[in-house]
């Protein structure tokens, strides 16, 4: 079969056009013969075992990507997270972890939508616990899943959102995604750090959804230091580090104001969690998608091209979509 398949740890994929097709290996597998699967960063890192999710193991040849969309043997078309890689002709998926298509979305937004989901609405739903009313702010939200958590922040009841990002153009689009306030990362942290202050006080912050982690989090988090006085609670989610790995944190923001700080991601997620994006929270979210409710870019490329493709810059929150 065709297919995206890196030979040796660290190096990027080859498209190769006779590797052997995946075998299913027990009854709670299944062959599906592949659509589109969506490149990402998680399948980049994961694929060079760079991504912290990595296991140690004696490297053999082996086809990337994580999920897709693609064809049942009854012509069912389905969502799957791979067994195998999924960038390739066939992949074997799970059952308990695939999800039945409506009609009308295509190919390359099923392929694109989860992933944005999972890095977006698990966070809102299981670690923010998101209450309708809320005003949620979501720092580095002109990326895909930035984009993404916008809406749904929205599509759950989220009063008020504010948006953070270097793309002016992405910002601008935002406000007509949801966001009803957007706030650049290009100006003066000073000047950053009073805007989130004077929005904190005039609309206290509930939930910070934060993608960029770095310099960005430690102005948002001395923006919602206390003075000593009750304070309003601020749930602070971090889902990535785009900006840095690391911040250095002032124990007296944790003692002056009434903030709790965790992370959304693998790993962090329980077994009930995962089930419900699967048997709840995508089967939602897709319609939506097919409806028009839901917005995501995307760019399109073919399998052949995967080699050029894999370090392609894609700029503007669009994502990478490889079509089989």
């Amino acid at each position: 079969m065709k297919a995206a398949v890196v030979f040796q740890n660290g190096e990027l994929p080859k498209y190769v056009e006779d590797f052997a097709e995946p075998k299913v290996q027990n009854e709670n597998e299944l062959l599906i013969s592949v659509k589109a699967a969506a490149l990402k960063n998680l399948d980049k890192a994961r694929a060079t075992g760079q991504h912290y999710s990595a296991q140690p193991e004696k490297w053999t040849a082996k086809t990337v990507g994580g999920d897709g969309v693609g064809l049942l043997a009854d012509g069912t078309r389905v969502y799957g997270i791979g067994v195998s890689g999924m960038i390739a002709e066939k992949a074997t998926i799970e059952k308990d972890r695939m999800i039945k298509l409506p009609a009308n979305i295509d190919d390359a937004t099923a392929a694109a939508l989860p992933n944005a989901v999972m890095g977006s609405a698990m966070a809102l739903r299981f670690r923010a616990s998101l209450q309708k009313g809320e005003t949620v702010l979501v720092n580095g939200a002109t990326g895909v899943t930035g984009k993404i958590a916008v809406q749904i922040a929205k599509h759950y009841g989220a009063k008020k959102i504010i948006a953070t990002g270097r793309n002016e153009g992405s910002l601008q689009e935002l406000l007509t995604l949801g966001a009803n306030e957007i706030i650049s990362l290009k100006q003066d942290n000073e000047r950053f750090v009073s805007q989130i202050k004077n929005i904190h006080k005039q609309n206290p912050v509930d939930v910070v959804i934060d993608y960029l982690w770095g310099h960005s989090a430690e102005m948002i988090l001395s923006a919602l230091k206390g003075n000593g006085g009750f304070s309003h609670r601020t749930r602070y989610v971090n889902i990535g580090g785009m900006m840095d790995d690391s911040i250095t944190l002032s124990s007296s923001i944790l003692r002056s104001t009434d903030i709790q700080i965790s992370g959304s991601g693998l790993g962090s997620w329980t077994k009930a969690e995962v089930k419900l994006l699967i048997t709840e929270i995508l089967p939602e979210m897709f319609p939506l998608a097919a409806g028009g409710k839901l917005k995501i870019e995307t760019v399109n490329i073919a399998l052949k091209d995967i080699e050029k493709a894999w370090d392609m810059h894609i700029d503007g929150g669009k994502r990478l979509v490889v079509l089989i």
